[in-house]
């Protein structure tokens, strides 16, 4: 069968498949570490270095996305990629004691953080909306997609794993039916994106040699405010425990964080139109950083309702614009690279984080952790600030 190339790639098409994948590595995640503890009996160190493993080959995945998508074929790097993410989640239905588990978790992780960047990388391509447009519907997408897996894998657990993945199959198989069907894009016929239609800078602009390190500085960005942010999920249960809080009360706190951003996101995203893209960043990650400073004074519940709150409202505003402000950074050749880059620093963020976490509590306290994580995005921030200014007067001179 000839699939027939579509002349451009639809915005519900990725949105969509956005949601399917997010949701299928959502009903991954959370069960990990519980499965491999009580199903498998394996200390939470093994689980740990696990998903670090894990983690890290989602990093190879990402730079291998990214590179297939601008030097090969996009779409069957797409197909590659979804394929072999699937193949492991179907074959965890049969095969899911030890050591298979590990194995086949590392070689969809591949699967996924190539799946990821390719993902962007079509996002980018969307020409009927602007850049920064298409990236926050994405985001919405992401976090819809997480609210659904995380529901469902508590509902599905009670029927056993095998229930799970083979749900996250069924996931996987339609996210490779969408590939095939929709993700079939003849680039070379699009034309210019949106967005420089309504740039006042029409004419051909010179090539900024000062680009690729304004990128690097919002993906060491990128990795810090993620680093932080898997505290949450590592070491924050264990903290708050500490505190005479139920883990029951804990996991309430996530649909909060999910449900603010299906529901206020589409406000700020209109609003952030106004605010050139690196203020609405900057606005959103300085916000994000201050919440940990807060984190270091909370003693009672309804504080971290209030903190995640906050938290929640600065990810909305700084979180979905970057992937956008650094696709118009990048030349239309290297727009899988950088997408690429910017998921390899989050997932090695992600990767880092517990570890990170645990190393901290363990020689320091839960105050100081807090503090340095607050540190490391400020410090962070001003790098990108400083770089971006360097940048500008580049593009002025």
């Amino acid at each position: 069968m000839v699939i027939k190339k579509r002349s451009e790639i639809r915005l519900s098409s990725v949105l969509i498949y956005s949601l399917l994948l997010n949701s299928g590595a959502a009903l991954m995640w959370p069960l990990i570490t519980v499965y491999m503890h009580n199903n498998l009996h394996e200390s939470l160190t093994v689980a740990g270095i696990v998903m670090f493993i894990m983690s890290c080959f989602m990093v190879l995945g990402n730079y291998l996305g990214g590179i297939f998508f601008d030097r090969w074929s996009p779409y069957k790097s797409a197909l590659i990629s979804i394929t072999i993410a699937m193949i492991p989640i179907f074959l965890l239905i049969f095969f899911n004691g030890w050591p298979s588990f590990a194995i086949l978790l590392f070689v969809y992780g591949l699967g996924e953080g190539a799946s990821l960047t390719i993902l962007n990388a079509y996002a980018a391509k969307v020409q009927s909306k602007s850049t920064r447009y298409v990236f926050n519907s994405l985001y919405i997408g992401i976090n819809v997609g997480v609210v659904v897996g995380t529901t469902a894998v508590g509902f599905l657990m009670k029927f056993g794993v095998p229930v799970v993945f083979s749900v996250a199959t069924f996931f996987y198989i339609i996210l490779l039916l969408m590939t095939v069907f929709d993700f079939n894009i003849d680039f070379s016929k699009a034309q210019p994106h949106l967005a420089h239609k309504h740039n006042h800078q029409v004419m051909e602009k010179r090539a900024n040699p000062l680009t690729s390190k304004l990128i690097f500085s919002i993906c060491m960005m990128v990795f810090c405010v993620y680093l932080s942010y898997t505290l949450w999920e590592s070491v924050m249960p264990v903290h708050m425990e500490s505190l005479n809080i139920s883990f029951e009360n804990y996991s309430y706190i996530w649909p909060i964080n999910g449900l603010l951003i299906v529901f206020v996101q589409p406000i700020i995203n209109r609003i952030g139109r106004h605010f050139k893209m690196v203020n609405q960043v900057t606005f959103g990650i300085l916000v994000f950083a201050l919440t940990f400073f807060m984190l270091t004074f909370a003693k009672q519940y309804v504080s971290f309702i209030i903190i995640m709150i906050i938290l929640t409202f600065g990810e909305m505003n700084g979180l979905p614009s970057i992937p956008a402000w650094i696709d118009n950074l990048a030349d239309e050749k290297q727009k899988g690279r950088y997408q690429g880059m910017f998921n390899i620093f989050m997932s090695f963020g992600r990767a880092v984080g517990p570890l990170f976490g645990g190393i901290l509590v363990e020689w320091l306290n839960y105050g100081f952790l807090f503090g340095i994580s607050g540190l490391l995005i400020i410090t962070s921030l001003l790098y990108v600030l400083w770089e971006n200014r360097k940048f500008e007067k580049y593009e002025q001179s």
